[in-house]
């Protein structure tokens, strides 16, 4: 997906949002709303999964429900490989993300439903929904700039505010609905959320200009035909598999867990090998391709831990926390908001930091500081869990001590992770190699979600220390091999 805007695609001159253009307004409250359904559904989805009857969730046992997690938040970034594709070669970015806010929202309200089965026909409309409007609206942000200018940064700056800012509200309202009321009520907050999104973003419309209005790239006659009809018996094929499994009664959430898991794994090995076997691209790029596999099996190996926040240690905040304040138990999933409020004083300092050592600490060791950092997070939780043996409900300090710490470890390794899927794109796959970054994120969630089933049969000090150590192993082995994989970049720092 090109961020490069086309020619008159500049939005109407007039009022300014913070000096930048008037449109960005309108993506910042649509991206914000967004990310406040999106994670104000996932700070309850695993407590809900896991919560008793009695209690009005499903019973489900941990073991099933992390992979549940992991595999939802899986699907939701592989998507994003062909919601980039209709917006590319289909019906622009500006209709994908109505579209896709439209999809989020009804899934929002199936979800709402009190009934099992809603939860996950909700989550499928979601990841559907999710994949159209996540990759797009970025693409229109950067439609609103001329490819260099020097506001362009500043405005990706002010519209990733928004994400942290949905990000951090949203727990303290779905968690008190959720868990406090209904669950079911705090789903539908999350609805009502993305609703506010879709209809600011309608009503905002015309701030927007050209931005996104078309296709980058459009098929057309032949070729378009082709392509719905190669969609359309794909999408009959994965209707007939359903079927299948169905019939033959393997139709089970941790069937339907795994085969996803599979398929996100093949996706990317198969996107990687296209790659790097395209005899169109040249010796240099692909070595930087070469180099860029360590550093997406870095990226998913850290995402692996990081976004087991929302999972086992979750479940540890609502099993094993004192959340007690002046005789009032705050919901577990308000710690759900930590991270974002962290990354918000973060980030700036971060950036200020990367800008003054400049090429002093090179790509790679910058992925090996976040491995080591995240860790660290998991070795901190060891203790923490220790602390609870014997059922003792430990601070929940240790939670926020760990977030932190995770958070230190995500400025080192996603931003510049961002930036170097950029750098050391070919060409002519420039375009997808942002969808490819989103698979790192797919895979280690992946894979993430089946790994956490062990954190409901091993002991959790164990299980916290194993993958911790294993993380920092990973990281400095990675700082051994900076060299290698520099020279393999040739020349991109």
């Amino acid at each position: 997906m090109s961020s490069d805007a086309p020619v008159g695609a500049r939005p109407p001159a007039g009022k300014t949002f913070f000096g930048h253009p008037r449109a960005l307004s309108t993506l910042f409250l649509t991206e914000m709303w967004e990310r406040f359904s999106f994670y104000g559904m996932r700070a309850i989805l695993v407590l809900y999964l896991t919560a008793a009857v009695a209690d009005g969730g499903l019973d489900l046992g941990e073991s099933s429900a992390n992979a549940v997690y992991g595999t939802y938040n899986a699907m939701v970034y592989l998507m994003a490989l062909p919601g980039g594709w209709v917006a590319d070669r289909l019906i622009g970015a500006r209709r994908s993300v109505l579209w896709g806010g439209v999809v989020i929202a009804a899934g929002h309200y199936v979800m709402a439903i009190p009934t099992g089965w809603s939860v996950f026909a909700g989550m499928a409309l979601i990841v559907l929904g999710t994949g159209l409007l996540k990759p797009n609206i970025s693409t229109m942000v950067g439609d609103l700039y001329e490819r260099d200018s020097p506001r362009r940064d500043a405005g990706f700056s002010i519209f990733y505010m928004g994400i942290n800012l949905g990000a951090f509200i949203a727990p303290l309202i779905t968690g008190f609905l959720g868990e406090k009321i209904n669950w079911h009520l705090g789903f539908g907050a999350a609805a009502v959320g993305m609703t506010f999104g879709v209809l600011q973003y309608v009503l905002g419309r015309r701030n927007l200009g050209d931005a996104g209005a078309r296709p980058a790239d459009p098929l057309l006659g032949a070729d378009r035909r082709r392509a719905l009809t190669r969609v359309g018996v794909a999408s009959v094929m994965v209707l007939a598999a359903g079927l299948v499994l169905l019939l033959a009664g393997w139709f089970t959430v941790d069937t339907v867990v795994n085969l996803l898991t599979v398929v996100t794994v093949l996706v990317t090995v198969g996107y990687f090998a296209r790659i790097l076997t395209d005899r169109e691209i040249s010796d240099t790029e692909r070595s930087r391709m070469k180099a860029y596999v360590w550093l997406f099996l870095f990226a998913a190996s850290f995402w692996l831990i990081y976004d087991q926040a929302g999972s086992v240690l979750n479940i540890f905040a609502a099993d094993r926390t004192d959340r007690s304040v002046g005789g009032f138990t705050f919901p577990a999933s308000w710690l759900q908001s930590v991270n974002p409020i962290l990354i918000i004083i973060g980030a700036p300092l971060a950036a200020a930091l990367w800008l003054k050592l400049g090429h002093r600490v090179s790509t790679p060791t910058k992925f090996a500081v976040g491995l080591v950092l995240n860790g660290l997070s998991f070795v901190l939780m060891a203790a923490a869990a220790r602390a609870a043996v014997g059922g003792d409900l430990v601070s929940p300090l240790w939670l926020v001590a760990v977030y932190a710490i995770q958070v230190a470890g995500e400025l080192s390794l996603s931003p510049v992770g961002l930036s170097a899927t950029t750098k050391l794109a070919p060409v002519k796959y420039a375009s997808q190699m942002l969808g490819l970054w989103f698979l790192a994120t797919a895979v280690g969630d992946a894979i993430g979600g089946q790994v956490a089933r062990l954190a409901d049969t091993w002991s959790q000090p164990v299980y916290f220390l194993t993958f911790g150590l294993a993380s920092v192993v990973l990281g400095l082995a990675a700082v051994m091999f900076t060299r290698q994989i520099r020279q393999l970049m040739a020349g991109i720092h």
